[in-house]
């Protein structure tokens, strides 16, 4: 087990101050395609609603909300360290993103994600209330409708 795992984990949020060694912990991810890339002005920018998992002042985690509106967010960016996860770190980042969204009355939150399981147990569902999904076209790829 290495040391991080062994070590607690604490939760903060995120500041101006973390953001080139955000941009160094998310790249590894960006990496593995994962997570897409994102400038140094999109890190900025998540920042004010963004929660960092610290391990004896290294980032072991990020999460943060991106309010699009009163009707509808996205946690964007979720990230684990490795020797982390399955401890509850990124849980507790998607439940802080969550309290957030409630704290400003945001009425749904979504999450685009390749790892469904983890964001069910969550909360999260493939349906809201009344059977509304999302439906998405990628414009790059997909032609349009005709």
């Amino acid at each position: 087990m290495s040391a991080a795992a062994e070590k607690s984990v604490s939760f903060r949020t995120a500041s101006a101050e973390d953001v080139s060694a955000l941009a160094d912990f998310i790249q590894p991810f960006v990496d593995e395609g994962r997570l897409l890339p994102r400038t140094t002005r999109e890190l900025h920018e998540l920042l004010p609603h963004g929660f960092i998992a610290d391990c004896d002042g290294q980032i072991v985690g990020f999460a943060a909300l991106e309010i699009y509106s009163l009707k509808l967010a996205e946690i964007r960016s979720l990230a684990v360290a490795r020797e982390v996860q399955g401890k509850g770190v990124g849980r507790e980042l998607v439940a802080r993103c969550v309290k957030l969204a409630t704290e400003e009355k945001i009425l749904e939150v979504m999450a685009v994600t390749s790892t469904d399981e983890f964001f069910l147990n969550c909360g999260f569902n493939f349906t809201l209330p009344g059977e509304r999904k999302a439906l998405f076209i990628q414009t790059l790829n997909d032609p349009p409708c005709s």
